[in-house]
């Protein structure tokens, strides 16, 4: 089986749901799996000492996830138009692989999750573009022959899969929402398939 690393912070469960929905579509291409992974919370004060094993949710992620996966769907909630310290402390940890070029030519996309309608949605998955670039991946959006693209009033860019949580962050994913991530996880599984030859 080929690995697509789904890798996500959630701070509310909004963006879990959305690294949940992209799976399912990953799992949709025959001889691919979906691997789900997160990132501890970084502490203000000092370097926190996590347990090895999240208490709930998915395993933390590895460089080695990293190297071995065959594509790979980042995710992060909003934070002023960016993508969260946690899920950007990871990626400053890259190094070894940027050194080694282990990530170039892999197919990527990116997912997020805001408040508010104009929360930053496109900005954040801009940002959360930029060190994958760097690793060399190559960047998926969703096309507009995803007609949902056109017609939702709540997440959905072409840059990627986005949703809109509330400002209480409990509304859920809505339907053209899970179908954008589960659009854009067959979408990076089928690509990763086809560049494996």
């Amino acid at each position: 089986m080929t690995d697509i690393l789904i890798l996500y912070y959630s701070r509310y469960g909004a963006v879990a749901s959305m690294a949940h929905a992209i799976a399912r579509g990953v799992e949709e291409v025959p001889g691919i799996q979906a691997q789900l992974r997160t990132v501890p919370d970084v502490s203000t004060v000092c370097e926190a000492v996590q347990d090895s094993i999240p208490s709930q949710g998915a395993p933390y992620v590895t460089l080695d996830d990293l190297r071995n996966c065959a594509g790979l769907a980042l995710g992060s909630p909003t934070r002023f138009g960016n993508m969260a310290a946690p899920l950007k402390y990871f990626l400053d940890s890259t190094s070894p692989l940027w050194l080694s070029g282990a990530l170039i030519g892999k197919p990527a996309a990116v997912f997020t999750s805001t408040s508010t309608l104009h929360g930053g949605q496109e900005s954040t998955l801009l940002s959360m573009m930029l060190p994958l670039m760097h690793h060399g991946m190559l960047m998926m959006g969703i096309p507009y022959s995803e007609t949902d693209l056109l017609n939702t009033t709540s997440g959905g860019t072409p840059y990627g899969a986005s949703h809109v949580a509330g400002l209480d962050s409990k509304t859920p994913i809505s339907e053209e929402e899970k179908r954008l991530c589960r659009a854009l996880g067959k979408r990076l599984a089928e690509t990763a398939r086809r560049l494996a030859g």
